[in-house]
């Protein structure tokens, strides 16, 4: 059994060390004492306790269950005499605990940094350079940047307030990257001017380049269209048709205007395999500032082409971005396995989703590219039109949703736009803080959106007045705006350009805490609705009053899953079916242990989905399905006809220890999980290659144990 320092670091659990701690305390005082038999008698049952969590406990919970356990004797004036020597402790360790933090971080044995995130890899010294600011910045948001309410109920985990490693600087969270302005008409990378490529391999090399440079001012996802793209396929077919009348004018050589057409068409296409190879092993071989590689998701949309024959071409590129993905890419040791980024999200159209369409081809070689790996994600142009005055677009990183918005001629606008960060509500803690009672569920929902409202107007305040000096390629060269030197940002910030989120988590726990059943009973899911919308009616208000475009979001919360859990074990205990696992389920999602068949799930979840407007994503756990791509093809129809956005997760693992190429199994020793090779028990993570959606992305670097947890406990849905 593990306990976890104060530092991050694990250290197995030792009853005496609670025995004699309790035992100075007891001997500092004049009145109501211990004995022995009663000391041991706490240890024990700690340790008991501890071991019903099943789970590594903070030292902190710990020493609050002895406090609790002193007081349970009557010996009050003890349990004051080691609250005192606890606070005299703190004191002593507050003075350098972020010193510590960071130097075990360093050293690699800082457990909490090396599971945070599991697309880091937190042993790489570009990585740690990174934690090692963001402890910095935390520590400062913390102490000075924050009112201690809402860092207090952070800690508690009331909410959550996101990224606050970065909060320090004047950064956004995620965009829509105006790659089409960007290639057009020009921008500077690294002051250098960029003018626009004169070849489709060009673009991509510099569409690379922006993507690199986006990344590192700011702390999200970040995502692209092909349909930028597409019109330099055209400017290459220009480009080669010329080169080739000029060789055939010097041989001499007579050719059929047929043949030569082909040879045209055969070198474009080669020059489109080149351009999306660069896409795909730039952008997962680049490393940014952040210490891992862009979180880059790339839009297929058809019907975004202007044209007929950009059409077309968009079509060719699409088609080469999935068959590159379907072979995956290479890892240490020359195997095919497959990358977390980019994300790619492929739109279903009247003209693609059934077999009389122009463009099915597509849509079956994506579903064979998400039983094989993962990806692409679905949006329904079906669905986001009723949902969106009828626009398609893509979401910002993995789900991040913008509100429709015009600019002063009355045209949409989607690419240039951005999200200026979240706080999430953790909705377990509201029903458990309420006992149940329906009437305080509500006024506790109600302080608690206040609480997330004026967390949100921190982050709105600490972007307010940045100049767009601090990351020319977003605001000055377009990636996000055209503005001036020494421009500030504000205007941006307001009116509905760009976006503030309301997160939130636990709907299941919620509803079966408050209701006795899960959200998918008939007779709960008015309440689950309620709560969406409740939410909803919330944001509306404070967009009303303050002119910021506020909207609840299905937060894609990863260590968070864990940290919450651990903190209503601590304030709640053990409460079967919500508390006794070391997660809670994401946003509206149904709970991954409840058997239900993919199309149910897709139909119910959609409801849900409908009032998340900030952005949310379902998914349907499948198994292998590559000899059956016709049923993988019938999910995407369902997606088409019923749900916004969905994705379909499968497993893509390999061991490098024995070459086994199938499903790495999660097995549990001394209460922690750990990942095993079924074939030759192989455990080292890395010589495993282990590829799992978790949030909406796909994670690569392992996780914590309550995600761990969480991913183990999946029921397959078709």
């Amino acid at each position: 059994m593990k306990i976890i320092k104060r530092n991050g670091t694990e250290a197995d659990f030792n009853k005496e060390k609670i025995k004699i701690a309790v035992t100075k305390a007891n001997k500092q005082g004049t009145r109501q004492l211990l004995t022995p038999e009663q000391i041991e008698d706490i240890a024990d049952y700690i340790e008991y306790r501890c071991d019903k969590l099943n789970r590594a406990i903070p030292v902190e919970e710990i020493q609050d269950m002895v406090e609790e356990q002193i007081m349970s004797k009557g010996a009050f004036e003890i349990a004051r005499l080691y609250v005192k020597y606890r606070y005299t402790r703190s004191l002593v360790r507050k003075a350098n605990s972020t010193d510590d933090r960071i130097l075990t971080l360093i050293e690699g044995n800082n457990a909490d940094v090396l599971e945070e995130n599991s697309n880091k890899d937190a042993v790489v010294n570009s990585v740690q350079r990174d934690y090692m600011a963001g402890e910095v910045s935390k520590e400062l948001t913390k102490r000075m940047l924050l009112p201690q309410d809402i860092v207090q109920a952070h800690e508690d985990g009331l909410i959550h307030f996101h990224d606050s490693d970065y909060f320090a600087q004047h950064m956004h969270n995620c965009d829509l990257v105006n790659l089409e302005d960007m290639l057009q008409n020009g921008t500077v990378i690294s002051e250098v001017k960029i003018d626009r490529p004169h070849s489709f391999s060009t673009a991509c090399n510099i569409a690379t380049q922006i993507i690199a440079q986006v990344a590192s001012n700011q702390y999200g996802g970040q995502s692209i269209s092909l349909a930028h793209l597409a019109p330099f396929v055209e400017v290459s077919r220009k480009k080669i048709r010329s080169e080739v009348f000029e060789e055939i004018e010097m041989s001499g050589a007579e050719m059929s205007p047929e043949t030569f057409d082909k040879i045209v068409e055969t070198r474009l296409y080669r020059e489109i395999q080149k351009g999306v190879q660069t896409i795909q092993y730039q952008i997962i071989t680049l490393m940014t500032t952040n210490g891992q590689a862009p979180f880059l998701t790339v839009f297929m949309y058809l019907n975004e082409a202007k044209n007929d024959r950009e059409k077309r071409d968009l079509a060719l590129i699409i088609e080469e971005m999935l068959k590159q993905r379907i072979q995956g890419v290479k890892n240490a040791q020359g195997v095919w396995v497959t990358p977390a980024f980019p994300k790619l999200i492929y739109v279903l159209e009247e003209d693609n989703v059934y077999e009389d369409g122009a463009y099915f081809y597509l849509t079956e070689l994506a579903a064979k590219c998400t039983a094989k790996r993962m990806v692409p994600d679905y949006i329904s142009e079906k669905k986001m039109f009723e949902l969106k005055e009828g626009n398609c677009f893509p979401v910002m990183g993995c789900r991040s949703a913008l509100s429709p918005w015009k600019d002063e001629d009355g045209n949409y606008k989607f690419y240039g736009r951005f999200n200026q960060g979240v706080v999430t509500l953790n909705l377990v803690d509201i029903a458990l803080s309420s006992g149940g009672d329906e009437n305080r569920f509500w006024e506790i929902f109600d302080e608690r959106l206040e609480l997330c409202h004026r967390a949100l107007i921190c982050r709105h305040k600490r972007l307010k007045g940045t100049l767009s000096d601090a990351a020319p390629i977003l605001w000055q060269d377009g990636a996000l705006a055209r503005l001036k030197k020494g421009e500030t940002i504000d205007k941006l910030l307001y009116g509905g350009y760009s976006t503030i989120s309301l997160g939130y988590a636990g709907l299941y726990e919620c509803v079966r805490f408050m209701k006795g059943t899960t959200h998918t009973d008939p007779s709960a899911t008015p309440f689950a609705l309620d709560v969406m919308r409740h939410m909803n009616e919330a944001c509306e208000r404070w967009t009303e009053k303050e002119n910021i475009a506020y909207s609840i979001y299905g937060s894609p919360i990863e260590s968070t899953t864990y940290k919450f859990a651990k903190c209503l074990q601590k304030r709640f205990g053990i409460i079967e079916g919500i508390t006794d696992k070391g997660y809670i389920t994401n946003s509206y999602h149904v709970n991954v242990t409840e058997e239900i068949d993919a199309f149910s799930k897709l139909a119910f979840e959609s409801q849900f989905q409908e009032l998340s407007k900030g952005g949310a994503i379902s998914y349907v756990e499948i198994p292998d399905m590559l000899d059956n791509i016709p049923a993988v093809v019938s999910v995407i129809q369902f997606i088409y006809e019923h749900i916004m956005y969905a994705e379909l997760n499968t497993k893509s693992d390999y061991c490098s220890a024995c070459g086994y190429n199938g499903e790495i199994e999660i097995v549990e020793e001394d209460h922690k999980l750990l990942w095993e090779c079924p074939n030759c028990g192989n455990r080292d993570q890395k010589t495993l290659s282990v590829a799992r959606r978790t949030c909406g992305y796909i994670g690569s670097q392992f996780w914590n144990q309550g995600r761990t947890q969480e991913i183990k406990d999946r029921v397959l849905h078709l």
